[in-house]
């Protein structure tokens, strides 16, 4: 319905004749997707132009791509390759069209502020002038909703009377406004009708940063956590109606019953909902767990600043010019809807894809990053999970993950009286261990005596077999300690070299933690251990996500750590050790 009744306003609008139309930008994520839907409503020959050098190379197995093809054959399409900074370029390719769609790269180094600035604001400038020269009398201009944005306050139904920040703490944004307000200053100067759009938030098949981004974070563990309150609203706005949206603004630009050139509006689904709603349906339909872990917003804040602050001392290029720590966690923690009636009422536009559909159509193309394992998703518990890996799947895993409750407390019953036995009753560990196997020899005699029918009860002998070692036991026993002991001759071979200083603090590091035990309660430490066994490996299956999570933001955290305090060191002793980590990962290749 959406699409026919796009076609109606086509014919309806004036323009009996096929029109012609450049889409520069064309192969980015925006651009690709407004590109499709011109071929497929018919009455548009487009050209594509884009900076990319690799933008030519089709994929025919994508529809997009398909049609594109298909399109270039039979002459509808054409592609030519334009560059920004080049007005010459753009004149060529815009000669004898009648709009100019144009999205900016979305591939900028924007640790290179002179790039982006040439790219964004020059290439503005470039793309009017060459507008004027070449009679192109619609230029439609994908900006962003977030050029009203800083980071300081929630927007809240946002409309376009929104002033601007004073300061922008993205340095993009800021140029893409003052691109903006370059291209909204140029209307009616020339002939040229001039409008801009401004999307929030816009997802979908084809985009490369923020689902990537998402699915790379759940790999990790990271994705479980939600910057503050995780209550905060925002627009999404899905690819396709961001493409009906620039064909409706191309249609109305120079109509006389509204007011459209020389504006912005602003483009959403009409449809806001949770910011971390959205992220978990995302994360659910890859396969991962929805974020459940609320963090402060003031320490995300510290964390992002703090790994910034060791990019800087490392030299890292990361955050030099890019978004400030700052905004990016009010990008997740802040209000941020706006209100999408003026592009409704005076662009006539309205959705073609609903947010539902939109998510499901963005996770359907994203599949190959989904997870291998429906684990998180359809509740697969047959899975080990890691403890129960590491205690061997065996008796011991079920008494430690307390599988059989009676059976457990059973064990940690008798192994408390054993450590009150041998550490409490005010006797030597060789006298308690003799008087222990005394008792044990005792029991078992007795029971060994007894009638095989007491009042009636059957008394059932204990098998011999049950005091036998099985041969394959004793050969794995003897097998793992010579293991042990080859690993501990080697060890020393090694450090008696005095080439592996990883191996050397290692092991002085365990000497040190011997002698405190050894310094320390014996009975305290065995006490402690007794404790955390029947507790810990529990309690970690059962908080696993959590757990994982905070240790690869701890893992993280050191690894930061460790290149800022490498960083510090006097540059010999930074040689020597990278030329000692050489030597041993090349001795790695060679055995």
């Amino acid at each position: 319905m959406a699409e026919k009744a796009a076609a109606y306003d086509v014919a309806g609008g004036g323009w009996s004749e096929t029109r012609t139309c450049v889409v520069l930008g064309g192969r980015g994520f925006i651009g690709r997707t407004l590109v499709s839907r011109l071929l497929r409503l018919g009455g548009w020959i487009v050209r594509v132009a884009d900076s990319s050098s690799h933008s030519l190379m089709l994929d025919t197995s994508s529809g997009s791509d398909s049609l594109l093809s298909d399109a270039i054959s039979s002459g509808q399409a054409s592609f030519c390759h334009v560059d920004v900074l080049d007005t010459s370029q753009i004149v060529k390719v815009t000669t004898g069209a009648d709009v100019l769609f144009y999205m900016e790269p979305t591939d900028l180094d924007t640790h290179d502020f002179c790039n982006c600035y040439m790219i964004i604001v020059q290439g503005a400038k470039n793309v009017i002038n060459a507008c004027r020269e070449s009679k192109v009398k619609r230029l439609v201009y994908n900006s962003s909703a977030d050029v009203v944005f800083d980071g300081s306050q929630d927007i809240l139904n946002g409309d376009e009377s929104f002033t601007y920040p004073g300061k922008f703490k993205d340095m993009t944004l800021d140029l893409k406004f003052q691109a903006e307000g370059l291209i909204r200053l140029a209307n009616n100067i020339g002939g040229l009708q001039t409008c801009v759009l401004r999307p929030s938030n816009v997802f979908g098949s084809g985009e490369t940063k923020f689902v990537p981004l998402l699915a790379n974070l759940a790999k990790f563990g990271l994705a479980k956590f939600i910057t503050g309150s995780g209550g905060n609203m925002s627009d999404f706005t899905y690819v396709e109606n961001v493409a009906h949206a620039h064909i409706c603004a191309a249609e109305t630009i120079d109509s006389w019953v509204v007011s459209v050139a020389g504006k912005a509006f602003f483009i959403t689904n009409l449809k806001p909902m949770m910011f971390w709603e959205f992220i978990s349906l995302i994360l659910e339909g890859l396969g991962y767990q929805r974020p459940f872990i609320k963090v402060p917003t003031w320490m995300v804040s510290y964390v992002v600043i703090l790994s910034q602050y060791i990019h800087n001392k490392l030299s890292y290029r990361m955050y030099k010019f890019s978004v400030s720590p700052h905004y990016i966690v009010q990008l997740a923690s802040r209000n941020r809807t706006f209100d999408c009636s003026a592009a409704q009422k005076h662009l006539g536009y309205s959705p073609v894809v609903s947010l539902e559909d939109g998510i499901k159509s963005t996770v359907a193309s994203f599949s190959h990053l989904s997870k291998d394992s429906s684990f998180m998703r359809f509740g697969n518990f047959d899975e080990q999970s890691k403890a129960e890996k590491l205690l061997g799947s065996g008796i011991v895993a079920d008494v430690l993950l307390w599988r059989d409750e009676r059976r457990t407390f059973m064990c940690f019953l008798i192994l408390a009286l054993s450590f009150y036995w041998f550490f409490f009753c005010g006797k030597t560990f060789t006298s308690s261990a003799a008087q222990l196997l005394l008792l044990v020899t005792a029991i078992l005699y007795g029971y060994g005596i007894l009638a095989s029918d007491i009042c009636g009860f059957a008394v059932q002998n204990i098998p011999s077999s049950c005091f036998e070692i099985q041969n394959s036991d004793m050969k794995n026993s003897i097998r793992s300690i010579s293991y042990m002991w080859n690993r501990v001759v080697c060890s020393i071979r090694l450090l008696a070299k005095g080439e592996d200083w990883s191996r050397f603090f290692k092991v002085v590091a365990l000497l040190y933690l011997f002698k405190w035990i050894v310094s320390y309660s014996l009975a305290v430490l065995v006490g402690i251990v007794l404790v955390f066994a029947f507790t810990a490996f529990f309690i970690y299956e059962q908080y696993e996500t959590v757990i994982e999570g905070l240790r690869a933001v701890l893992l993280f955290g050191i690894m930061e750590s460790k290149g800022l305090i490498i960083s510090t060191l006097p540059d010999s002793v930074t040689a020597f050790l990278r030329n000692n980590n050489g030597s041993h990962q090349e001795k790695a290749q060679f055995s």
